[in-house]
């Protein structure tokens, strides 16, 4: 198998993925999972396309992961290893559409408005 990319973006966070075959070892920007996220739940979060498909010893993954905090960085890099374990194999796709791996999550931060503090919120209004 020859290796495959793929692109996850979540909020501002964008994950470039580069997927071949190996042992299962996980690379964000030179360093091993465990190391970019210490917290238990974003490795579960980064992990769960390959649980839902029992390919968790079957591929290296190198990952060039930048902007945004680390919540949207571990669910852009979810959604771009969901996007490389499709072009691998497009028969496991429905499966990874079931979970909700394979959807953009669309929601990211609204923009200020000209005349106004934030994006909704306004000056205080006087009447006198």
């Amino acid at each position: 198998m020859e290796k495959v990319n793929a692109v996850g973006r979540r909020k501002a966070a964008i994950a470039r993925v580069i997927m071949g075959e190996g042992n299962g070892t996980i690379t964000i920007n030179k360093r091993p999972l465990e190391v970019y996220f210490p917290s238990s739940i974003l490795q579960y979060i980064v992990k769960q396309p390959l649980a839902t498909l029992d390919a968790e010893g079957k591929y290296d993954i190198k990952v060039n992961l930048d902007g945004g905090g680390y919540k949207g960085q571990a669910e852009a890099l979810r959604l771009a290893i969901a996007r490389a374990l499709v072009k691998v194999n497009p028969e496991d796709k429905p499966a990874l559409r079931a979970k909700g791996f394979m959807t953009r999550d669309p929601r990211a931060v609204e923009r200020k408005k000209p005349g106004q503090p934030k994006a909704r919120k306004r000056f205080q209004f006087s009447k006198r």
